[in-house]
């Protein structure tokens, strides 16, 4: 049954636009994002991962105030990806998405010195009883299992990584949450490298670095989300390094996360990338279809809907990238079940996930290689959709273009769709332009704030391709955890 018709969906959109302004609103919402309300869900749908993942990231609280004031009705946020929106974005849309980012830190400082607010303590909704364990993370479980038991030992520090929806997040807030149940007198904080990145902006700003260094190093246990957001930020990475030399000297534990190994994250110092491979460093690859299949299950459980085992086959069967795509995909069955009142079926489902199995590739995900490949040129997926063509980004969305041609299922049109809207012609070219200078062995040249890079252009394909090999079933990449030379501290 829906709850609400497409006159709510327009009041919806009109409270947001109140609260987080116009300016914001067109950046980050206008013609990028769909609504659907069903009984408990509010399904946000939105062009790419990049979109997504901001908006669930910085906008999820007040959407969902919103739809509170709107309905009277409490609703669960769901995020999936409809690449169709593609189309409707403004061509300067992504470019004016990459000039928020880039001054969004500058920004955070100055409202916080005009309103004088500081982080203040967040509830985590990750658990490690919510976590569904198998093959294809038993390792990174494992680790975060004996850094819960055993904080600031060998697995020190360590760093998660893997593609899109993986479950990085959930499995460092469960850490967080399990670490606080065992000793209630913790001292941890988990925060994003955004977060870390604005924290410290403020502290510059406002002349109080002394406080900030107080709140991250006086710490048992330090968490940071998406560390990859400190690549290009010189002076971040510095004060950043000194956090984590001071933390672990005293047998502190730090965790780390990123959409990429740390070797692979563009200009990152090399004592950052030391420390960070000294302790543990596993990857996260795309679930087996047992987790997909106990993910689907407990998503059911939570929604309190029966679903049949042929229905949770159906869907397990055909999304092998991600847990956000899984989730989104039981969503939209249960959604057109609501709507047509009709019982949740094998048919029923094939019928609701058809045009997303369409839009999904079956084994590699073009949002996992777009965010490797800005990862490792120190830029974001946001530059990748942008018209800018300077060299260091022209090269980047080269090699995404032929890399999302080679590896998945997407047309030229679609890719280009998918990647700011750019024409066919531009992904063929640039498809082409890329295959040939691999076939005669040429060097690749791009700059870096530190000047010119260059580096054979097959090594930096391999090294990519690598990253996101754990899709077609190779072995996941880890280091051997190094045994700290500080003693740990005891926990209850």
């Amino acid at each position: 049954m829906v709850v609400c018709a497409q006159d709510a969906v327009t009041q919806l959109q009109s409270r947001i636009v109140e609260k987080i302004g116009p300016q914001r609103y067109n950046v980050w919402f206008k013609n990028a994002t769909k609504f659907t309300f069903t009984e408990d869900y509010l399904r946000v749908s939105t062009p790419n991962h990049f979109i997504g993942e901001w908006i669930e990231r910085h906008f999820s609280e007040v959407i969902a105030e919103a739809a509170h004031e709107v309905t009277g009705n409490g609703f669960t946020l769901s995020f999936t990806i409809d690449p169709d929106l593609a189309r409707g974005l403004g061509k300067k849309q992504p470019d004016r998405q990459v000039a928020f980012v880039a001054n969004n830190p500058e920004r955070v400082a100055r409202q916080k010195r005009r309103f004088g607010t500081l982080p203040s303590a967040v509830n985590l909704r990750g658990r490690m009883e919510d976590f569904v364990a198998g093959s294809s993370n038993e390792l990174a479980v494992a680790a975060a299992r004996h850094v819960i038991e055993n904080p600031g030992s060998e697995y020190n520090p360590l760093f998660i990584h893997s593609g899109c929806g993986l479950g990085k997040t959930h499995l460092l807030q469960g850490i967080c949450n399990g670490i606080a149940e065992r000793d209630e007198g913790v001292r941890w904080r988990y925060v994003s490298g955004e977060e870390f990145t604005n924290d410290y902006v403020y502290s510059v700003k406002a002349n109080e670095q002394d406080a900030f260094r107080s709140r991250y190093r006086d710490l048992d246990v330090l968490v940071i989300d998406d560390v990859h957001f400190l690549a290009n930020k010189r002076a971040t990475q510095q004060e950043f390094l000194q956090t984590l030399k001071a933390i672990e000297t005293v047998g502190k534990q730090i965790v780390l996360s990123s959409d990429a190994h740390p070797k692979m994250i563009g200009h990152f110092s090399d004592s950052l990338v030391s420390r960070f491979v000294s302790g543990m460093v596993v990857r996260i690859d795309s679930p087996d279809v047992a987790v997909r299949t106990e993910v689907l299950r407990r998503k059911a459980e939570r929604m309190k809907v029966h679903i049949s085992d042929p229905v949770i086959c159906c869907i397990a069967e055909n999304f092998r990238a991600n847990i956000r795509e899984l989730e989104g995909a039981l969503l939209k069955v249960v959604a057109q079940a609501q709507l047509t009142q009709q019982p949740v079926s094998r048919a029923l489902a094939e019928r609701a996930i058809r045009d997303l199995v369409r839009q999904t590739a079956p084994v590699v995900m073009l949002s996992d290689i777009e965010s490797i490949v800005a990862i490792y040129f120190g830029l974001t997926p946001a530059d990748l959709h942008t018209s800018r063509k300077s060299r260091t980004i022209a090269l980047a969305r080269g090699i995404a273009m032929y890399l999302a041609r080679k590896h998945t299922d997407m047309s030229f049109p679609e890719i280009g769709r998918h990647m700011g809207n750019k024409n066919h012609s531009t992904v063929i070219l640039a498809s082409r332009r890329i295959s040939k200078k691999l076939q005669e062995n040429e060097m690749a040249r791009w700059l870096t704030p530190a000047g010119q890079k260059e580096q054979n252009l097959a090594v930096i394909v391999g090294e990519i391709e690598e990253q996101f090999g754990a899709g077609r079933g190779q072995s996941p990449v880890h280091e051997a955890p190094v045994a700290s030379q500080a003693a740990p501290i005891a926990t209850a």
